[in-house]
């Protein structure tokens, strides 16, 4: 099975609330008008690391640096209905960058509450291991999506 090489980061900071994530509205592309993690494909000759602190950049203007970046796992995605969707995503988490997040043509950025996520308007399988990444815990899944590319048809962590 060949899958997309994608990567995400979730910038986490604490406010009077509580704990935040920075999530944002996809604008254009797969997924657009869902609340989605920050991040895209990675590029010929870049690391997951490097993919990510660039897509970080360009999609909110944030700048991260590699050692500030925590792996969160790999989540990979199978989607029985449409094979090129498939993707290996690696996850990483940062609290220290520098900028503040601003809308760009992809992405309109957001502080959500890690308590209290959008679900609702998220891919549907972000229940399944989000929660553990914004826990500070590491992931290791394998989510099966249904023949409509929506639900979750089955979620296996590869963990011990």
């Amino acid at each position: 099975m060949t899958a997309a090489k994608v990567t995400l980061c979730f910038l986490l900071r604490e406010s009077p609330e509580g704990a935040e994530v920075l999530l944002g509205m996809k604008r254009t592309g797969f997924g657009k008008g869902k609340i989605v993690g920050i991040g895209g494909h990675v590029e010929p000759g870049e690391s997951d690391a490097q993919a990510v602190l660039r897509e970080v950049l360009e999609e909110t203007g944030v700048s991260v640096h590699t050692e500030d970046l925590t792996d969160a796992g790999v989540v990979q995605f199978v989607f029985p209905a449409r094979p090129e969707w498939n993707m290996r995503t690696r996850l990483f988490t940062a609290r220290t960058w520098q900028g503040e997040p601003a809308e760009s043509d992809e992405i309109l950025p957001e502080w959500f509450r890690v308590d209290t996520l959008p679900v609702d308007r998220m891919w549907q399988d972000a229940d399944h291991w989000l929660p553990v990444v914004l826990e500070g815990g590491r992931v290791n899944v394998v989510v099966t999506m249904d023949t409509d590319n929506e639900a979750v048809a089955s979620s296996e962590s590869l963990l011990p």
